[in-house]
């Protein structure tokens, strides 16, 4: 799925414009990556999380809670 298409989708579920949409998504990329950069974690809720090092990883959380 293309930015373009993500926001289109965001927007239309939120009721806010499309250009809105995408700039909170770029802000949020913007946080992951600078947290990223700080040698901090960061957490996607749902999906997993971001681990930082000299080889970025992806750690998915488990469905079992």
């Amino acid at each position: 799925m293309k930015k373009s298409e993500l926001a289109k989708k965001v927007a239309r579920k939120h009721s806010i414009e499309t250009g809105a949409a995408a700039d909170s998504m770029d802000r949020l990329v913007n946080e992951i990556v600078r947290a990223l950069r700080r040698g901090e974690e960061a957490n996607l809720p749902g999906l997993g999380k971001l681990i930082p090092g000299k080889h970025w990883a992806f750690q998915q959380e488990s469905d079992e809670r």
